[in-house]
């Protein structure tokens, strides 16, 4: 055979007829072993089949068991058995700690969505942070949901986008967190809709689905689309609460804000800036005579939105009155006194007027007894209605009065005019940004010698030293420390000499010394013959004076709570703004 022969020899032809035998014969066997193992294969791959076919089988009929055992288990749950009653008593409590939860509660199961539709006063609380941009169609639906009859509390942010967007809101909106509107999530599909109303489509935000000119359109019509279906509800209002940003298309639609409202508490309509406008004929600017139906309205705020001083809404007897007028509208202070005299149960008054002309008619004392927040600004001209107010209740002063003239003497007259009330907070132009009065809004501190009660004074635009000298200790003559309760101090803008910084640290050895005198309300321990002042517990310092890191620590070693800022010329270009917090 072939194999036998010496590799070196050539083959013959009889080896090369067995090597072509041996070679078709592994051919065959090679065939047959390829045949056997795809046969074995094949049936692998059947036996592997049928077994996945069974364990997806035993996997489907164990899913089926799984969710019958829970639907099971929750049919046999308590809160399954809980009475309708009961039930809408939990959501009724839940409702009153979170306005829009009948959104969430009407999107857990068909038979919590059928009870809270049912429910007309989930639905009567409004808080909803939107754009022009979005579809109107929201307020129809929540306003639908809350029946025909229970009253509404409406609370609306309109935010108008704008890519210098302005933060002048903050600074009006004083008490802003406590009724922070509520994003809206997404309606949930309307079926069950209950009784015969038809029922709108499902809400969405299409402002990022929009093009830019069906947006443009959108906000052209979102105000009279949105007031159209508030205003027809005007019969329900008992709070109605609307804020935007700035002017935005449609803002206009605010003219058809008028009729009867004979459950109506509180109204606001606010804007972050001036708006321009003509006459509008809405509620704040009916006219003298007009017949205005609001029996129960007690709390008015309008921040940059037309109004007429003679209009019914402003005389109400308000209890919260609230009006900031825009740098264009005019009005004599004596009208201005007429608004306040015509409202002798305010509890609450700020009035901001830009522009004052002088009175037409006299001016005549009026008093407010149950006033205990009074907030005055704008024109110098309000000074001389704070010298006409008298208020034996007052607990809490502001004035960012733009004054000419110092204005301690109208707090020092108002106050004894008064009968000196128990002032717990004053605020001197604190929150005015223009520049600080040349030579102080105060020339003389001694009117703090009649705010024994004073525990918060904030002071703007004032030389210091003046103030520390006051504050400090007692001289021999004096009997005690002015303003003994004091516990937080506020200055911004305001001016030192070169030895503003030692009566500043003088001032507050005097108030906290070191080791520690108890507050005035348990003290024993004598201070220029009277007891000692209570700690001084918070200091503000903006823009004031450089203080200096060790001047710093030392107050806060002897103050819980200090926040100091240095004045922009004085700083660095790499220091931080809020250097010493």
């Amino acid at each position: 055979m072939f194999l036998n022969a010496s590799p070196c020899e050539p083959p013959t032809a009889s080896s090369l007829a067995d090597a072509r035998r041996l070679l078709d014969e592994s051919h065959a066997s090679l065939g047959d072993l390829d045949r056997k193992i795809e046969a074995a294969e094949a049936q692998l791959a059947q036996i592997v089949a049928e077994s996945r076919c069974a364990i997806q089988q035993l996997q489907r009929d164990r899913t089926a068991l799984e969710e019958k055992i829970t639907q099971t288990r929750a049919y046999m749950s308590p809160i399954r058995r809980l009475p309708s009653e009961l039930l809408r008593h939990i959501f009724i409590i839940n409702f009153e700690e979170y306005p829009c939860c009948a959104w969430i509660l009407s999107s857990v199961c068909s038979r919590w969505r059928r009870l809270a539709l049912s429910m007309p006063k989930l639905w009567s609380k409004i808080r909803l942070v939107t754009t022009p941009n979005t579809s109107a169609d929201t307020i129809r639906l929540w306003l639908e949901r809350s029946g025909s009859r229970t009253p509404l509390d409406i609370e609306i942010f309109l935010h108008v986008p704008d890519t210098a967007a302005s933060l002048a809101a903050h600074h009006f909106y004083p008490n802003y967190s406590a009724h922070t509107p509520i994003v809206l999530p997404h309606s949930p599909p309307h079926y069950d809709w209950p009784g015969n109303l038809t029922p709108p489509p499902p809400h969405s935000s299409h402002s990022s689905t929009l093009t830019p000119n069906n947006q443009s359109r959108a906000s052209s019509h979102w105000g009279h689309i949105a007031i159209y279906y508030l205003v027809e509800q005007m019969h329900r209002w008992e709070r109605f609460v609307f804020r935007f940003d700035r002017q935005f298309p449609s803002w206009q639609a605010l003219k058809s804000v008028s009729g009867p409202a004979p459950l109506l508490k509180e109204f606001e309509v606010s804007c972050a800036e001036p708006m321009y406008h003509g006459e509008w004929p809405w509620l704040p600017s009916a006219s003298a005579n007009a017949e205005v139906v609001l029996p129960k309205l007690e709390t008015l705020t309008l921040q940059y939105t037309p109004f007429k001083w003679s209009s019914p809404m402003l005389r109400m007897n308000l209890r919260s009155l609230n009006l900031r007028t825009v740098p264009t509208t005019s009005i004599p202070v004596d009208r201005v006194l007429h608004i306040v005299s015509n409202n002798k149960a305010l509890e609450d008054l700020s009035l901001h007027v830009t522009t004052v002309l002088n009175p037409v008619l006299p001016l005549s004392q009026t008093t407010l007894p149950d006033l205990k927040t009074l907030s005055i600004g704008g024109h110098y001209l309000m000074a001389s209605l704070v010298d006409s107010l008298i208020t034996p209740s007052l607990c809490n002063l502001t004035l960012n009065i733009d004054a000419r003239d110092p204005i301690d003497d109208s707090i020092s007259n108002l106050v004894s005019r008064s009968s000196h009330p128990a002032i717990h907070a004053l605020s001197i132009a604190y929150g005015t940004n223009g520049p600080p009065f040349y030579g102080g809004l105060v020339a003389s501190w001694g009117f703090l010698n009649d705010l024994n009660h004073l525990r918060t004074l904030q002071v703007g635009g004032t030389p210091l030293d003046p103030l520390f000298t006051v504050l400090g200790a007692p001289e021999e003559d004096v009997p005690g420390v002015m303003c003994p309760f004091l516990e937080h101090l506020a200055l911004r803008g305001c001016p030192a000499h070169s030895d503003g910084v030692t009566k500043l640290v003088q001032m507050v050895d005097a108030r906290n010394p070191d080791g520690g005198a108890p507050p005035a309300a348990a003290a024993a321990t004598a201070l220029g013959g009277s007891t000692a002042p209570a700690h001084l517990r918070r200091l503000e310092m903006y823009e004031c004076t450089t203080l200096g890191q060790d001047v710093v620590a030392w107050l806060k070693s002897r103050i819980d709570d200090v926040a100091c800022v240095d004045p922009p010329f004085e700083r660095t270009p790499h220091s931080p703004t809020y250097a010493y917090l």
